[in-house]
């Protein structure tokens, strides 16, 4: 299993890390051709303007669409589940739009703001360590989302078959739980994809 992080700015490298305590092969994506022979995708944190003008100026934004569509699994943080939502606000912004969802940019304040905290998940009985750092808030989930975290009554954590975005950051902490269901996810379509190779 290889995944690709998308290596703009940001915080790419704590996702290699945590995916490194998994056994799990990584590579730095910048180029369509460097997201060939990827199984999984992660959009990391950072500034989802700046993220958007280069996945759209290198063409990176067609692929990853393209990615999506033949079943690879995606998993945005922050900037990137704003890069997938199908509707950003506050401003408002283009996205890939692979995510049934309006999102608020900034909405938890400023930087300064930012907290650390812990809440109920459908992914474990312990609850879940949450590190938000200017995070989005997911005003609207559509009928087809699965909640699996929630923050202060909104969704925190959401997927939708092989798409996967947390308003938080997750590779900030200890807990490899949401790594490992987004590795299942991967393991699900390369599954799929192997099963369509022989038919």
């Amino acid at each position: 299993m290889k995944i690709g992080i998308l290596a703009v700015q940001g915080d790419f490298e704590a996702h290699a890390a945590m995916l490194g305590r998994l056994g799990v092969q990584t590579v730095e994506v910048r180029t369509p051709g460097d997201l060939e022979g990827c199984d999984g995708l992660i959009l990391p944190g950072g500034e989802s303007t700046t993220q958007l003008q280069f996945l759209q100026e290198e063409r990176l934004a067609e692929a990853i669409e393209k990615f999506a569509k033949q079943g690879g699994a995606i998993f945005g943080t922050c900037a990137g589940a704003i890069l997938l939502a199908t509707e950003v606000r506050n401003p408002k912004q283009d996205s890939l739009k692979l995510l049934d969802m309006t999102v608020l940019r900034n909405a938890y304040g400023r930087q300064i703001a930012s907290d650390v905290v812990s809440g109920p998940t459908k992914l474990k009985k312990e609850p879940l360590e949450m590190v938000f750092i200017r995070g989005p808030i997911i005003e609207r989930a559509g009928p087809d989302l699965q909640v699996l975290a929630e923050y202060a009554g909104k969704p925190a954590l959401v997927q939708s078959d092989n798409i996967l975005a947390a308003t938080f950051h997750p590779e900030l902490t200890d807990d490899t739980t949401v790594h490992q269901h987004f590795l299942g996810l991967v393991a699900v379509g390369t599954n799929q994809a192997a099963g369509s190779a022989k038919s």
